[in-house]
């Protein structure tokens, strides 16, 4: 199972939010963080994967495109949200994995099928899909017939609450799913860690807990839990 280092990116920095409160969100300098600079964060952290969410052009602002470049060149691999609203926007940056959210790709569900590459995630806020308002067991099904990578939950919520998961939501998720599925949003250490592999998991996309010291550096730079 992967682990990903989540990385938030605003104004030029790296930033920690919490139950996706965007204008909230402050420079990460605390915790193991040296620094909020992204180059020189990466450099000490050294993750093995990275996810990246450009919140500049996730709300609509001018995208960081050369910042992730480098970023993502620190990494073997790097997924980029930065607020897809289109097929064509999907090779924006290149050298990353792209991913389509809920939360700005269409209007209608049936638009997703316009996707033929990246991940979509699943952007979910009080247990439903942005901005359908439909289960997330209910949006992986129907995923399931769609062109993507493979398919991300991601319990913006939950986001740097380290709030813990529950494992039969994780397993009717799983259930509804056969592709490459990763989480994020709330895991709060290692046990959950534990917990999303056991539901048959492809990863996990974290942050606090790593700063908090509930999972160890060295599984984020090993790529997975040792």
């Amino acid at each position: 199972m992967e682990l990903i280092l989540a990385v938030d990116l605003a104004g030029g920095l790296v930033v920690h939010g919490k139950s996706g409160d965007r204008a909230g969100y402050r420079p990460l300098t605390w915790g193991i963080a040296p620094s909020a600079e992204p180059e020189a964060y990466l450099s000490a952290l050294a993750p093995r994967y990275l996810y990246i969410a450009d919140l500049e052009s996730l709300q609509g602002r001018t995208p960081q495109d050369d910042l992730v470049r480098r970023c993502a060149a620190m990494v073997e691999r790097c997924y980029l949200d930065r607020g897809i609203r289109s097929p064509a926007e999907c090779a924006a940056v290149e050298g990353v994995t792209p991913v389509v959210g809920t939360e700005t790709a269409a209007t209608a569900i049936e638009g997703l099928a316009e996707y033929r590459r990246g991940y979509l995630s699943i952007d979910v806020k009080g247990g439903r899909v942005l901005p359908w308002g439909i289960p997330p067991a209910e949006m992986l099904r129907r995923a399931a017939a769609l062109s993507f990578e493979g398919c991300i939950l991601l319990n913006i919520g939950a986001v740097g609450t380290e709030r813990g998961l529950v494992r039969e939501d994780l397993e009717e998720m799983r259930a509804s799913y056969p592709g490459r599925l990763l989480y994020g949003g709330g895991v709060a250490g290692t046990d959950d860690i534990r917990l999303l592999a056991d539901a048959g998991f492809d990863g996990a996309i974290i942050a606090t807990a790593v700063h908090r010291g509930s999972v160890p550096l060295e599984w984020l730079r090993r790529g997975r839990p040792c």
